[in-house]
This record gives structure tokens, C-alpha cells and sequence, in this order.
């Protein structure tokens, strides 16, 4: 192996390794792979280049993006983010901040992190909040497995068939490796079926149950008696939510939820080719002992000021991986304050005003799409915020092609041969009727 000047590790090194997890040479450790997928030649490097040069040239690359209007959401929203997060969030003790165990020296970052969770505890009605996840889909498998540590003898966890996609694979990795068994409750006019989860909680061995709050039709879910027939079987409910709409809709509290689970995402988090992204996770008090990630509590120091520190947890929660909670064992507390910061700035009017005009624009959107009789209204009764799902009466693929040839990223298929839409604030009623316009030709 030709040895880099600024890689540390010796051949013997390399080899010492390479003996210790039981494979001849570096290219073994690739060996699952698919010889389809590895690159076969040299790499197009380009020669060394001047500063200048290579700014233009990352600008060339960066024009080969295409910048599209986005009428999709499915987990992903195209929230308006006010100037000032990203310069706030860009100060050298923000950027350069990380484990926060020297709380002595670590006060900002504390003070931030309690402040983010106040913020979620507040939003969800929940008691705690931790700080914070990768992501909804893997705050939500953390969930699945707390659940299961909550209820100890319980085996299986059920999640709703109306979840998001991306939502279920996860949790159903999650499960196949940590041996937890998992099933779905149907759903019935497009919102999870009471009746479907009551014969399956009467199985008696089910530990927890996801729902979503606003499902993957956009449709608001109806989750009346869904805590009562959870509880009677001693399981725990967790309700998976995108936080801007808890604004305006019930709250996981109101709901009767154990857990509260999510994407920050929705909280001024720009999109960006697939990240960053910031888990949240809510829990009763009964609860907290069991949840993974940190949590930063408020005391007095000696002299009787106001200070923060982490608390509740051990150690090994976060550097002990086969000791801890959860082996997510870092956070995303840039994200976090990212996410304080937008919320600090709209407060509770700020976002209520977010979901009044992206539910009028949809609303409106749906109504326009549906006069130019090129979709069917599969729930036409159920309601919605931001989001919503219609049936095409042709293949969709000529549509989808002139919209994003215009500028648009729109109907994007599902699963159910459906295709999803979704407005938010940033959408102006020009673009959404440019977008009609679109459709009426196409």
C-alpha cells in the first residue's frame, strides 16, 4: 500500500489491524460491496490550481444544480428562514462548541440546549425533552426501542400504515437488528384505523404504537381513543409529528401521548440536498430515565446564580456505547440551536401565522388542481394543513417532466400511485398559478 504523507498509521499499523479483524488486505473490507458500485481507475483529480481557480471551479459545479420551486414536503419543508439564524448560529462559539461536560466553561451551550428543550416541552405539552436526535426516522426508531425498555416483557411494536415511508423503513431496520418484532395498523379513509389497532393491541404483547399526527396523505389524524386502548393494554403511544404544525393543531399531551417524537426540520431548517436534519424527542416524567440523548437541567451554583448542567444521565450514556441508552451517542446541537433561535423569532403568533398562509395557499392549490380534471379527490372529506395526496387520471410522468423543465419540483408519486403536493409560506400565488397553468397544458 503506497503510505500518505499525512496519514499517521504505519504499514505495521495497517497490518496489526488488518490481522485483528481477520482480512488480508484493505480492499477486503469492501468486499460486501457490490463490484458494480466500486470505481474502477484513476479519479479525475484535477492539477493543482490557484485560490481563484478553484473557487471557479466549485461554482461551475454549483450552477449544475438545479434550483426548483418546491411544492413537495413528505418530512421535507421549504420554510422560510429568517436572515439572522445562520449568522447567529455561524459565531465562533456556536461552530466550535461540542460536549458540553465541563459545564463550567460550557455555559452558553447549556443555556441553549435547556432553552431548545423548553421550546419542544412547550410545543408537545409533554415534560421532557431531550437534546437531540439525528433525525425524525431514527428519533422514531429510538422510540420503538424505548418502548420495549418501558414495558420490559412486551415484544412487539406497531407502527400506522399511514407513517411516512421513509419513517417505517427505519424503525423496521432498527427493529430487525435489535430483535423486536413489528407490525402495521391499516388504515381506513386514510388515517390510522382505531378498530385495526384495538385487535392488534388485544394480541397482549405489544410494548408501544406510532401514529402519526399529520400522516403521509397530509391528512390531520383523528387519534381520539387511541391513548385509552393503548394504555388498557399497559402499552405506551408515541405520536410522530412535524413540530410547526403543533401550533395549530393538538398537541401529543392533549392526545394522551407517552412520547413525542420528530423532525426540526419544519423549524426554519433550510433544505439541502438531504441535511442536516435534528431529531426531537419529547416524554412524560415517568419516562425520562429511559430516553437517549442529553438532557441539560437548570440549577444554582454556590453563590446562588443561575446555571446549567447535564443531568439525569450517566456518563456512559454518551461515550460508552455498549452501556448507553441509545448508541446514537453525539447530538445536533448546532441544529438544535438552529431551531431555538427560529422559534424565538416567530413565537407561538409567528407560527400560527406559518400554517395560515400555507394552509390557505394548499387549499387553494388543491382547489385549482382539481378544476383542470386531470386528478381525482381520494379524501375529499379529510382535513389537511400544508400537504396533500390526489389521484391522477393519467400516468404522471409527462407532468412531472414539464413542471420541473419550468422550475417546479411538484407531484411527487407514492407508494399508492398517488401524487403529493404541498405549499408553504414561501409560495406566492403567482407560483402556485404558474404551476396550475403548467398542469392545464400539460
Amino acid at each position: 500500500m503506497a503510505q500518505l504523507s499525512y496519514l499517521p498509521h504505519t504499514e505495521a499499523d495497517v497490518q496489526a489491524m488488518l490481522e485483528h479483524v481477520g482480512v488480508n488486505r484493505l480492499e477486503d473490507l469492501f468486499s460486501d460491496v457490490p463490484a458494480r458500485f466500486l470505481h474502477k481507475g484513476a479519479y479525475a483529480l484535477p492539477d493543482a490550481l490557484s485560490e481563484q481557480e478553484i473557487r471557479d471551479y466549485f461554482a461551475s459545479l454549483e450552477a449544475m444544480n438545479a434550483r426548483l420551486k418546491v411544492f413537495v414536503g413528505q418530512g421535507a419543508y421549504d420554510h422560510y428562514t429568517p436572515s439572522v439564524i445562520p449568522y447567529l448560529c455561524s459565531r465562533s462559539e456556536f461552530l466550535t462548541a461540542y460536549t458540553p461536560y465541563q459545564c463550567e466553561i460550557s455555559q452558553g451551550t447549556l443555556r441553549y440546549i435547556f432553552e431548545y428543550q423548553s421550546m419542544l416541552c412547550a410545543l408537545t405539552g409533554l415534560d421532557v425533552s431531550n437534546a437531540s436526535l439525528y433525525d425524525g426516522p431514527t428519533a422514531a426508531a429510538e422510540a420503538m426501542r424505548m418502548a420495549i425498555a418501558c414495558t420490559r416483557k412486551k415484544t412487539r411494536v406497531l407502527l400506522s400504515a399511514t407513517l411516512l415511508p421513509h419513517v417505517i423503513k427505519v424503525v423496521q431496520t432498527y427493529a430487525k437488528f435489535y430483535g423486536v418484532e413489528i407490525g402495521l395498523v391499516q388504515a381506513d379513509g386514510g388515517q390510522t384505523s382505531l378498530e385495526a389497532l384495538k385487535a392488534e393491541l388485544a394480541k397482549d404483547d405489544v410494548a408501544g404504537v406510532i401514529v402519526p399526527s399529520v400522516n403521509r396523505y397530509g391528512i390531520i389524524e383523528d387519534l381520539t381513543g387511541f391513548a385509552d386502548a393503548v394504555h388498557a393494554q399497559k402499552a405506551i403511544l408515541i405520536e410522530y409529528c412535524d413540530p410547526s404544525a403543533l401550533a395549530v393543531v393538538k398537541t401529543p399531551a392533549e392526545w394522551g401521548a407517552d412520547v413525542a417524537v420528530g423532525d426540526g426540520q419544519s423549524l426554519g431548517l433550510p433544505l439541502s440536498y438531504g441535511g442536516p436534519y435534528v431529531g426531537f424527542m419529547t416524554v412524560k416524567k415517568e419516562h425520562m430515565r429511559k430516553m437517549p440523548g442529553r438532557i441539560v437541567g437548570q440549577t444554582v451554583d454556590k453563590d446562588g446564580r443561575r446555571v446549567f448542567v447535564l443531568t439525569l444521565q450517566a456518563r456512559e450514556q454518551h461515550i460508552k456505547r455498549e452501556k448507553a441508552t441509545s448508541n446514537i451517542c453525539s447530538n445536533e446541537s448546532l441544529m438544535a440551536l438552529w431551531v431555538t433561535i427560529y422559534l424565538s423569532l416567530m413565537g407561538p403568533e409567528g407560527l400560527k401565522e406559518v400554517n395560515r398562509i400555507s394552509t390557505d395557499g394548499a387549499h387553494y392549490l388543491k382547489a385549482e388542481l382539481l378544476k383542470t380534471g386531470k386528478f381525482e379527490d381520494v379524501f375529499p372529506d379529510k382535513p389537511f394543513l400544508k400537504e396533500f395526496v390526489l389521484k391522477p387520471k393519467q400516468f404522471p410522468g409527462l407532468m412531472q417532466k414539464k413542471l420541473e423543465e419550468a422550475g417546479f419540483f411538484a407531484a411527487l408519486d407514492t407508494e399508492e400511485g398517488y401524487v403529493s403536493f404541498c405549499v408553504t409560506e414561501k409560495r406566492s400565488k403567482e407560483e402556485i398559478d404558474r404551476l396550475v397553468t403548467i398542469v392545464k397544458e400539460g
